[in-house]
């Protein structure tokens, strides 16, 4: 080695060592300080790309597991909704079956009271769990609570959407029952026949016509129900089945009176005709001649079932204990006219009116008793020729069943039940997926969490060797530097010489 005082080729090599030492000491304390072995991307580019993602996930699966939370949270409010509403139904149950006995000899307008108020608070339980139509809950519902290798896989799917998932009366099928006087017999077939297969035929059909009042649209509406057959035949009960499923959401209840006949009954306003069967096989109800219609005689009723229009304008009145209001039919009105002009001054009083065959003639009626006055005369035709004055009303027929609208609420509350059944099985099946999701969320959050920690935290027990090496490198190399920067002073010796 060359003698120099110039360069100091030693101290240069030994303040080099001492710099990388300090480095090494110094990138040793941040792990130990900070738990971590990736502090900034210089320490491990790759690796530190690889943590992020892992962290990335982490964090997604965590807020995927409050929205499952939240998700069962809302599904265990609607749970406990649902439970209330099956203990109303029990109730309804109840009172119908009371009413429905022959031997009853309370006042069932009592147990009628009661009944209608309770299905009026289903309909508020309903509304407030989010099960009606537009509701909250009627829907379908994605819970995002991630860690799929796709966004669909990420999701549950909770579907309550639909008329299916509703659990109001009128989705229920029972908004239109009471358990007081009976309904309204339609035809004289005997449902009940043992071994009567009725439209045994694949194409055989029964059409009914029913005319009702909807109040939401403000128009009368014309349903028609198709009873379809089989190739075997359907049974009286198939029979009922279908009737109620095409009627219940109207507040028409279908059920089969004492001698077997189809029976209709419900507190709206409604009227029913029914054609010849087609496709052969027997018919399910007696075929109307012509175009006669019956109308719901469960209600205070007036029916003209054939109109003749005046040649002059009449006014009535139609009252009631609510109020009154008054209704100009104008020179040459049809009977479609003289219903949509009651209905418009009336309906808020709970009175309304139908058609009846077809369109020659009209049905005013209500649940409660009401009047009609005529105040101005007519000509030789329309309400009542030349007369002025009141209108014969008759009155609710409870004479053919007392107990035939409670028989046919307890039938009709049964199919509700089922169908409660069934909403209530979604929503527990529903709670059910959520709860697993949450758990493969939460173990998948454990694994991210180890993968993570292998590749991004800090070995403590290393990290601490390195230090004590660190420390010992960097005192030696102090040392060393030391004797490199007296080196020098041995070369003046020479110069003493």
């Amino acid at each position: 080695m060359s003698s120099s005082i110039v360069t100091n080729v030693a101290s240069l090599i030994a303040r080099e060592n001492l710099r990388i030492t300090n480095d090494f000491q110094a990138r040793t304390i941040n792990r130990l300080t900070s738990g971590l072995r990736i502090n900034n991307s210089a320490d491990d580019a790759a690796g530190l790309a690889v943590a992020n993602r892992f962290r990335s996930d982490i964090t997604e699966l965590t807020q995927g597991v409050r929205n499952a939370n939240d998700g069962l949270s809302t599904l265990q409010i609607v749970d406990g909704g649902l439970n209330n509403i099956s203990k109303i139904l029990d109730r309804l149950k109840t009172l119908a079956t009371q009413s429905g006995s022959g031997t009853f000899s309370g006042d069932r307008a009592t147990l009628n009271n009661e009944y209608t108020s309770l299905l009026t608070e289903i309909n508020r339980q309903a509304a407030n769990i989010g099960l009606v139509s537009g509701g909250v809950n009627n829907a379908n519902i994605s819970v995002y609570v991630g860690g799929g290798s796709t966004q669909s896989n990420a999701l549950v799917d909770i579907d309550l959407s639909g008329v299916g998932n509703r659990v109001d009366s009128t989705s229920l099928g029972i908004g239109g029952t009471q358990v007081i006087n009976g309904g309204v017999v339609f035809g004289t077939v005997d449902l009940n026949a043992t071994g009567t297969p009725f439209l045994a035929n694949a194409s055989g059909m029964q059409h009914l016509t029913v005319n009702l009042y909807d109040s939401t649209l403000g128009a009368t509406v014309t349903k028609t129900v198709v009873i379809q057959g089989t190739t075997g035949g359907i049974s009286g009960d198939e029979v009922i089945r279908q009737v109620n499923e095409a009627l219940n959401s109207f507040g028409i209840t279908a059920s089969k009176d004492s001698s077997g006949a189809l029976s209709l009954s419900g507190t709206r306003a409604f009227s029913v005709s029914s054609s010849a069967t087609s496709g052969g096989g027997t018919a399910v109800v007696s075929t109307l001649s012509g175009t006669d219609t019956v109308v719901n005689t469960a209600n205070h009723h007036f029916t003209m079932a054939t109109y003749t229009a005046d040649t002059v304008a009449q006014q009535i009145t139609i009252q009631n204990a609510t109020g009154s209001a008054n209704v100009t039919i104008a020179a040459s009105d049809t009977a479609s006219a003289i219903i949509s002009a009651i209905n418009t001054a009336a309906a808020s009083l709970g009175i309304e009116a139908v058609a009846v065959n077809g369109s020659s003639g009209f049905s005013i009626q209500s649940s409660a008793a009401f009047s009609i006055n005529v105040t101005s005369a007519g000509g030789a035709d329309g309400l009542s020729g030349t007369d002025v004055g009141a209108l014969t009303v008759a009155t609710a027929d409870t004479s053919a069943s007392a107990t035939g609208n409670a028989l046919a609420a307890i039938s009709t509350i049964d199919r509700a039940i089922t169908a409660l059944g069934q909403v209530q099985g979604k929503v527990g099946t529903a709670q059910n997926k959520l709860q697993y999701a949450i758990q493969l969320a939460q173990s998948q959050i454990s694994s991210f969490s180890a993968a993570e920690s292998r590749i991004r935290d800090a070995d403590i027990a290393f990290e601490a060797s390195n230090l004590t090496k660190a420390q010992v490198m960097q005192q030696a190399s102090l040392a060393a530097l030391a004797q490199a920067n007296s080196a020098p002073q041995a070369v003046l010796a020479l110069l003493r010489g």
